[in-house]
């Protein structure tokens, strides 16, 4: 690896807490010579942790103490105004620092937007931070902004969201040029509400390669690089395609197990199905990025596993490493002074 990269780790946030964080923190390790971890929480309870897993000794991961943690019922304003010293703020409060350089967590998602907002600020021009994630494709991959850090949006909020995901994509996937769709009801001109309606005539006027409306089918072709939408309609999306997932992984189970002929084509298609399952699985696309904000903050699902949560630490690492706060601010600011001009 080309540069050096400290991430911070809120290590008592998600379902499973230091359970699921340690190890992960030291797969990525593993995985990454020139990358240290920062594991933020109760100073007791991580040494521990590292003990059990024989990590005490890693002179790449270390323990930064934190007294409290934010519950997953928490509200924003709580967790806000009772929580300064848990261990979602400090892992933050790590990155306004310069510590770290980014922060990853699994915990309660509009506690860790609020207090991302609140200590980092919002980058010059950006109005809301958008959760973003890539989604596997046909082809490769798509990624996908508001995913629901913002029920309601007006038109600009989706240009917004357009550049920051158009520059995301551009970084990770060395995508000069990527295709922007607006997620809608159909590819008609005339389908949809006034909203996407004046949000595909701002993206048309802009300097994005904006290829028009993409319909809810369109996710998972691989027709579009970035797909935007608010983040009501994101939110949805994205639950609604987890629980297909889910049923067709049931369904393949009860046919291959139905009988004594259906269980020996399993043992026949095993290979398949076991390529087919890792394709598919949701824990290789772990890690939403909160765009828009003067830092670098990854949210993980709550109920990761240690692969998953160690994909969310790439995710933070490769988005250090490619300066994305600093080449949103930089489009952006590019794009307002032509828009000023014109």
């Amino acid at each position: 690896m080309s540069n050096g990269v400290t991430i911070a780790l809120d290590a008592m946030g998600g379902d499973f807490g230091p359970d699921v964080v340690v190890p992960a923190a030291l797969r990525a390790l593993a995985e990454d010579d020139d990358l240290r971890v920062i594991l933020v929480g109760d100073e007791t309870i991580l040494r521990t942790a590292m003990e059990q897993s024989k990590s005490a000794g890693n002179d790449r991961l270390k323990i930064h103490h934190a007294s409290q943690k934010v519950g997953m019922d928490e509200t924003p304003s709580s967790a806000l105004r009772n929580k300064k010293d848990s261990s979602m703020r400090v892992a933050i409060d790590l990155v306004k620092n310069g510590v770290a350089g980014a922060c990853v967590s699994a915990g309660n998602t509009g506690a860790l937007m609020a207090t991302a907002r609140f200590v980092l600020k919002m980058l010059p021009g950006i109005d809301r931070p958008a959760i973003c994630t890539s989604l596997p494709t046909m082809t490769s991959h798509t990624w996908m902004l508001d995913l629901g850090a913002n029920v309601d949006c007006n038109a600009e909020h989706l240009l917004q969201f357009a550049l920051m995901g158009s520059v995301l994509a551009g970084a990770v996937d060395n995508n000069r040029e990527p295709r922007i769709g607006l997620l809608n009801i159909g590819e008609e001109e005339i389908k949809g509400n006034e909203q996407v309606k004046e949000a595909a005539r701002l993206l048309s006027q802009s300097p994005l390669n904006y290829s028009g409306y993409a319909e809810g089918d369109d996710i998972y072709k691989g027709t579009f690089d970035v797909i935007v939408c608010d983040g009501f309609v994101g939110n949805i999306s994205l639950k609604s395609s987890e629980g297909v997932a889910k049923m067709i992984a049931h369904f393949i189970r009860q046919e291959f197990t139905r009988n004594p002929l259906t269980k020996l084509a399993a043992l026949i298609a095993m290979p398949v199905l076991r390529s087919f399952r890792k394709r598919i699985d949701p824990r290789r696309y772990n890690g939403a990025s909160l765009l828009g904000l003067k830092g670098i903050v990854i949210k993980s699902h709550g109920s990761a596993d240690v692969l998953s949560y160690a994909n969310a630490i790439k995710v933070a690492v490769v988005e250090v490493r490619e300066s994305v706060p600093e080449r949103i601010s930089s489009r952006l600011q590019t794009f307002l002074e032509n828009r000023q001009a014109s």
